[in-house]
């Protein structure tokens, strides 16, 4: 066993589905985004993950009770007039731990993507640097020009990245050229924040929430993020502790000592 989908009630048929992927990397960005989406939409759950490659770790909960680390997929189906896409959405405590598993997971991920006859994949993370821009930039690139220039056209998001951003590394990254090689669209939203491991990329995350907002008409209060930033915080930066020395002789890590730059971004 290396990925388990464990399937929580029945799957509808879904409209044409994107993927929204939000997992933990620098600041947080993606994860903000991905946590958010599912409690405005109030997205159901369908899929919790398993695995043994996840970090050999559990997480003491608020009630100090122990917890495996866990990813999870969910959908959300908008029955409004004129909707042609619904979503779904994939988050979670931890990232694979090595280039192996990583690889792996983003082939299943995309596997399990066609069978619910998804259409696109969009990626999202964060830029990590030593000061950010007010409001903070957004990159975006992908494995086609055509879904690039869907979401740069009449956006903030700036598709100039030779040179200035570095590997896409973790999931992020890998999604889409596994998309690319079973020929699904994918796009990756990447804001800038602070490169330092305990920084919450919210300011970069509404950036974000923004295009989302506008290209797939989803109309959620941008503004409640605000509300909800000290719970975000204490909760995502007391793992990102746990799991930083869990992370520290994995590959991703020494990867990333190795290629740090003003400018790169970790997925």
């Amino acid at each position: 066993m290396t990925w388990k989908f464990n399937q929580i009630g029945k799957i509808p048929e879904l409209k044409n589905p994107i993927l929204i992927e939000g997992m933990p990397g620098i600041g947080n960005v993606g994860k903000v985004v991905a946590d958010f989406l599912i409690e405005q939409l109030k997205a159901v759950k369908i899929y919790d993950v398993f695995s043994n490659k996840f970090p050999h770790s559990v997480f003491v909960n608020e009630d100090n009770i122990i917890e495996l680390p866990t990813i999870e997929i969910y959908y959300k189906r908008f029955t409004k007039k004129g909707r042609t896409n619904d979503l779904i959405i994939l988050t979670g405590d931890i990232q694979p731990i090595d280039e192996e598993s990583c690889y792996e997971f983003c082939d299943a991920i995309v596997d399990l993507f066609l069978k619910l006859k998804g259409t696109e994949i969009i990626t999202l993370g964060g830029v990590g640097l030593m000061e950010i821009g007010n409001p903070p930039k957004v990159y975006c690139t992908g494995n086609k020009k055509e879904i690039i220039k869907r979401y740069t056209t009449e956006t903030a998001a700036k598709d100039k990245l030779y040179g200035v951003i570095g590997p896409i590394i973790g999931v992020s990254g890998v999604l889409l050229g596994m998309a690319a090689k079973k020929k699904v669209p994918a796009v990756t939203l990447l804001a800038e924040t602070l490169a330092h491991p305990m920084s919450l990329g919210v300011a970069g995350a509404k950036e974000i929430l923004t295009i989302l907002n506008k290209k797939l008409l989803l109309e959620v209060d941008i503004t409640k993020l605000d509300k909800e930033i000290k719970e975000l915080e204490e909760e995502m930066l007391k793992t990102t502790k746990e799991l930083e020395e869990v992370y520290k002789q994995s590959s991703v890590k020494r990867l990333k000592q190795q290629l740090s730059t003003d400018a790169n971004y970790i997925g």
